[in-house]
């Protein structure tokens, strides 16, 4: 357990930041998944703007590496177009 006043501080930030960024994280992982998992290639092509966006605020955030959203991103649109 934190001794100090500063340390203390530090815990209570920090518990918020991880609920925070997993809930961005949760909610870009269920926007990629409705476009992989999608039935038709019209229902992927409508999921895939929500997700490239979820992805990219992760990105932008810093939940995820930006080379990792790039892969991620290509990969939402190769399942898209297939």
């Amino acid at each position: 357990m934190p001794n100090t006043e500063q340390a203390k501080k530090r815990l209570r930030q920090d518990e918020r930041r991880r609920v925070h960024n997993k809930a961005i994280s949760s909610a870009m992982k269920t926007a990629v998944k409705k476009v992989m998992q999608a039935e038709t290639p019209e229902a992927a092509a409508a999921a895939l703007p929500e997700a490239v966006k979820r992805v990219d605020k992760a990105a932008k955030r810093n939940i995820i590496h930006a080379n990792a959203a790039a892969r991620k991103k290509s990969q939402l649109a190769r399942a898209a177009a297939k």
